[in-house]
C-alpha cells in the first residue's frame, strides 16, 4: 500500500465488518457526514440492485465505499492522483474534484482490500457513469443521485424516480439528461459523461 494510503489507516484497528470498517476509517478522518452518506447509498444501491435484479451485496458494497477518497482535500487530488498512478484527464485537471471517484477505487482495492473488479469499476465511475456501463455502474449512479448528500430534495428527483419505474437506463439518462440541459453551468463537461450520455440517450430513445 502507498505510503499516502498507510498514513489515513494509522492507529486504525480494523475488523472482519467492512461496513464498520468504512465508517470507521471516514469517522476517523474527521469526515462523519461522508460516512452517513455512503451508508445511505449502500442502502440505496442495494434496493435498487433488488428491483432490476442485480447482484444487491455488491451494489451495497460498492455504495459504502464510492465516498471513500473524501478524506482527501480536493486541492490534493491532483497530486495525489499522480502518486497513485492514476490516469488524469484534461478536465480533470481543470476540476479536481471530479477525480474522486477514481481515487475511491484505488482505495477500495488497496486500504479495504476489494478485488471485485465490477465493485471496483462501479465505484471509479460513480459520479460520471461510463459507455458501455454495467447494470453495477447503473445501479450505483442512480443511487448516489436518489441519496444525494446536499440540503433539501434533489431537483432531478421526480423525473429520475418516474424514469426508473421505465428501466434503470431510463433512471440514468434522467439525471445525465439534468446535466446536460445546464451543461454551460457545468466547471466541466467529463468525457465520460458525454459518452455515456450519448449512449443512453440512443438507448432509451429505441425503447
Amino acid at each position: 500500500m502507498h505510503t499516502i494510503l498507510k498514513n489515513l489507516t494509522q492507529q486504525m484497528e480494523f475488523s472482519s465488518d467492512l461496513k464498520k470498517n468504512i465508517y470507521l476509517f471516514l469517522t476517523t478522518n474527521k469526515y462523519p457526514e461522508t460516512a452517513n452518506h455512503c451508508i445511505d447509498v449502500g442502502t440505496e444501491a442495494r434496493r435498487i440492485a433488488i428491483m432490476f435484479e442485480a447482484n444487491h451485496e455488491a451494489a451495497e458494497i460498492a455504495g459504502w465505499l464510492h465516498d471513500i477518497s473524501a478524506v482527501i482535500p480536493s486541492i490534493d487530488r491532483l497530486d495525489v492522483s499522480r502518486q497513485l498512478d492514476i490516469d488524469i484527464l484534461p478536465e480533470e485537471e481543470l476540476f479536481p474534484m471530479i477525480i474522486h471517484q477514481k481515487i475511491s477505487k484505488v482505495m477500495a482495492r488497496d486500504i479495504f482490500r476489494i478485488t471485485d473488479p465490477e465493485i471496483l469499476d462501479a465505484v471509479g465511475c460513480h459520479t460520471t457513469l461510463r459507455a458501455n456501463s454495467t447494470l453495477l455502474d447503473q445501479v450505483l449512479f442512480v443511487a448516489d443521485k436518489i441519496a444525494w448528500d446536499q440540503s433539501g430534495e434533489p431537483p432531478y428527483i421526480e423525473e429520475l424516480n418516474r424514469d426508473l419505474k421505465k428501466s434503470l437506463a431510463h433512471g440514468a439518462f434522467a439525471y445525465i439528461n439534468y446535466l446536460w440541459e445546464r451543461k454551460e453551468t457545468l466547471k466541466v463537461v467529463h468525457p465520460w459523461l458525454k459518452e455515456a450520455y450519448e449512449e443512453l440517450k440512443e438507448k432509451v430513445h429505441k425503447v
